[in-house]
């Protein structure tokens, strides 16, 4: 799974029209942070960490500026920095709850899975009905084996956040991957519910009816993926799987030939 899935970001950003003249010298760090956004918005992420980074010296117990900054790195890939940042926002705010989960995100994509699991608990001690914290938490225990506590902590985010779809379908591929299908699908069900026009989730869907020896809804899954977005290379495959389960040859082939010409389309 890529970063977007343990990342939690909290930046809002203002769109930024074009021809708005960006103050060079914010006078503080609330000018700061604004020209961060800005900046942000318009693309330029080498000048928001600047701007972040004035904030800081602005002011240097501006627990945001670290947090913001932090966000930035993780989501360019500089981890390292990234969990400096969420570290001495944590310093400057010991209970800013948004911190730890975001150092959490930094540490599972590093999987260090062990520090990703204490800072989540430790912001489900301070927060209790932090969705999030029990979300992330529960990536962490998926990536370490322990898939019980990973469904544990995906059923309670889901308890405190029922129409957030990433997380039923993440505790749907847990589900699928510990041989549960009729609980996998009934997740993926309600995902598709949620998010309707997300090609992935039917995709999956579609997979875990083919595992139950539902071809026929398998092979219904993937053409709507394929109907949603065409160039949806694994829903071609596995609908061809589908029909080959079938014994309907000639659909088969033709769908993994269409799977192979996508696959082989300059990007």
């Amino acid at each position: 799974m890529n970063a977007r899935r343990w990342l939690l970001v909290v930046l809002v950003v203002g769109t930024l029209m074009p021809g708005l003249a960006i103050a060079d010298e914010p006078k503080s760090a609330a000018e700061a942070l604004k020209k961060g956004e800005q900046l942000l918005s318009a693309g330029d992420v080498d000048g928001a960490i600047v701007a972040y980074t004035e904030a800081s010296h602005l002011d240097p117990k501006n627990h945001q500026a670290y947090l913001d900054r932090g966000v930035v790195y993780a989501h360019t890939g500089n981890l390292d920095k990234a969990i400096a940042d969420f570290t001495k926002a944590i310093e400057i705010d010991p209970k800013r709850v948004t911190a730890y989960c975001n150092r959490a995100s930094a540490f599972s994509v590093q999987g260090d899975y062990d520090r990703a699991i204490a800072d989540c608990t430790e912001a489900i001690r301070l927060v209790p009905n932090s969705a999030i914290a029990y979300y992330n938490r529960g990536v962490a225990y998926g990536k370490k084996g322990n898939f019980d506590k990973e469904i544990e902590d995906y059923s309670e985010a889901i308890h405190l956040d029922p129409k957030n779809a990433t997380t039923y379908f993440d505790r749907a591929v847990t589900y699928a991957h510990t041989d549960r299908l009729d609980e996998a699908i009934a997740d993926f069900t309600e995902a598709v519910r949620l998010d309707p026009k997300n090609t992935t989730m039917y995709s999956s869907r579609g997979i875990a009816y083919g595992l139950r020896g539902d071809f026929d809804k398998a092979i219904a899954d993937c053409t709507e993926a394929v109907r949603l977005d065409p160039k949806n290379t694994q829903a071609y495959q596995n609908r061809g799987v589908a029909y080959g389960k079938k014994g309907e040859k000639a659909k088969a082939e033709e769908d993994f030939a269409q799977a192979k010409k996508l696959e082989d389309k300059p990007k």
